[in-house]
């Protein structure tokens, strides 16, 4: 398990291949790649997204999210990296790899962790259009 709060992310393909790694027993690893879209909430055009986080309780969060994971569906293991600071359209903010035996645990397994890193983990995003700017309060 990798779990990293920072404001530059690791290279995907070192992640991946960190992974791959970690069991002879993988079978699948699901990746999600989440990046800045260029249209925002308002309807503006994004000029940019400020992360913020409390760094030690949001790698609190995601460790207890990733065991979660691997109780309820025996994934192997996973990585999680979210970015801080100021992140520009198209640039990635989110990396989150799930290696388990078998796709289907993988897939279920990268919604849930994607779906409570949003509404769990101490990590806020403001984001900044040519109309103003907002904090955006994940559904």
């Amino acid at each position: 398990m990798k779990v990293k709060i920072s404001e530059k992310l690791d290279d995907l393909n070192s992640l991946l291949s960190e992974i791959k790694g970690a069991s002879s027993e993988i079978g699948a690893v699901v990746i999600f790649v989440g990046a800045v879209r260029g249209t925002g909430r308002d309807g503006g055009r994004v000029l940019r997204l400020e992360y913020e986080a409390y760094e030690e309780a949001a790698k609190d969060s995601l460790e207890k999210i990733i065991e979660d994971l691997k109780a309820k569906y025996g994934i192997i293991d996973a990585i999680v990296e979210h970015k801080v600071g100021s992140a520009s359209v198209g640039e990635d903010t989110v990396y989150a790899l799930v290696a388990s035996k078998h796709r289907e645990e993988g897939f279920k397994s990268i919604v849930e962790l994607i779906e409570r890193l949003k509404h769990e983990t101490p990590i806020w995003k403001k984001e900044v259009t040519d109309k103003g700017s907002q904090w955006i309060e994940n559904p």
